[in-house]
């Protein structure tokens, strides 16, 4: 059985239903703005937009940019993350402690890196380099596979040394 809705050869289309039409309706005398909603509107853009203008002011001028981390301070906390990094990679899988080093070690490579990669001054320097593949790489492993995943031999070897140019690069300020 054929389908009502189906335009066949042996149907004809129905007719569409005529437009509606709208009747034509008047502006009112009362709808057109007046000289005095005109001055008041014109009065409270003003009024606000000098307002905004004063508080973007005093409060922008009270923004400080965040000062570059010193020296030692890099250095002091680079050395915390790789000692971390050495120990945490070097657990036993069936150690207890695993799952806490690495949430630690998530942790502290996290704060390193939102600290320092937006620092010009150490985006150019050998051991920040070396440093932020080797937390790529360790962080990227455990994201992937938990923290129990023992990580690879040659992932591991590649990471360890990574390590030690940072550490070196670190040394002779770099």
């Amino acid at each position: 059985m054929a389908s009502p809705t189906l335009i066949t050869p042996t149907t004809t289309p129905k007719s569409l239903p005529p437009p509606i039409k709208t009747k034509p309706t008047t502006i009112s005398s009362t709808l057109t703005p007046t000289t005095t909603s005109t001055t008041v509107h014109s009065r409270r853009r003003q009024i606000l937009s000098t307002t905004a203008t004063i508080l973007t002011t005093t409060f922008l001028a009270h923004v400080t940019p965040a000062f570059a981390a010193t020296d030692e301070e890099y250095v002091k906390e680079t050395e915390e993350v790789i000692s971390k990094v050495r120990t945490t990679i070097t657990m036993d899988k069936n150690d207890p402690n695993v799952a806490n080093a690495v949430s630690d070690l998530r942790d502290s490579s996290n704060s390193w890196v939102a600290k320092y990669r937006r620092e010009k001054a150490l985006l150019a320097r050998a051991s920040f380099r070396d440093m932020y593949s080797a937390l790529n790489a360790v962080s990227g492993h455990y994201i992937s596979f938990g923290p129990s995943a023992p990580i690879p031999a040659k992932r591991r070897v590649r990471i360890l040394e990574e390590i030690e140019v940072a550490e070196k690069s670190l040394k002779r300020g770099r």
